[in-house]
């Protein structure tokens, strides 16, 4: 019975007109070709860069493949095929937004971090300073007096 439906409800959908399908792919184009930029003039990291080349990728099969497009419509019980493709774009961004915010978080607990360890560093390094310090005066005050004892014995 589900297939049936399935299947009359393909039927009853219309692909996506022509400008839709050309707006897509034109997107989707350019997104790749902007991303690719970025990676050339390292802006862009690699490991970044794969999610938004799949994601071009992905729109560009969907649009040149309307039997596909229209099954995933069918599946995910939406009006139209256009209306499938900005589902997507949202879920995709609902993923990248979870995923900035997990590296976010990463991020800002490492700073802390290294915050934390370059506060004692610098505390230790107060205090090795002072302790130079103090034997350093400690040792020229010494050397003071032995030359004024010095002096007064050849003086007398």
């Amino acid at each position: 019975m589900i297939c049936t439906i399935t299947a009359n409800r393909l039927e009853e959908m219309a692909p996506l007109l022509e400008r839709q399908q050309l707006v897509a792919i034109t997107g989707a184009v350019a997104v790749l070709l902007i991303v690719l930029e970025l990676v050339r003039r390292r802006k862009l990291r690699e490991e970044y860069s794969w999610v938004w080349i799949v994601t071009a990728i992905s729109i560009v099969a969907l649009a040149l493949n309307q039997s596909l497009l229209l099954t995933l419509t069918s599946w995910i019980g939406a009006a139209s095929p256009a209306s499938t493709l900005f589902f997507g774009a949202i879920v995709f961004l609902l993923s990248l937004c979870v995923q900035f915010s997990i590296r976010l978080s990463r991020l800002t607990h490492r700073q802390r971090t290294v915050a934390q360890r370059l506060a004692l560093l610098e505390e230790e390094l107060a205090d090795f300073r002072k302790q130079t310090q103090k034997s350093t005066v400690g040792s020229t005050s010494q050397q003071h007096i032995a030359r004024r004892e010095a002096s007064s014995d050849e003086v007398a």
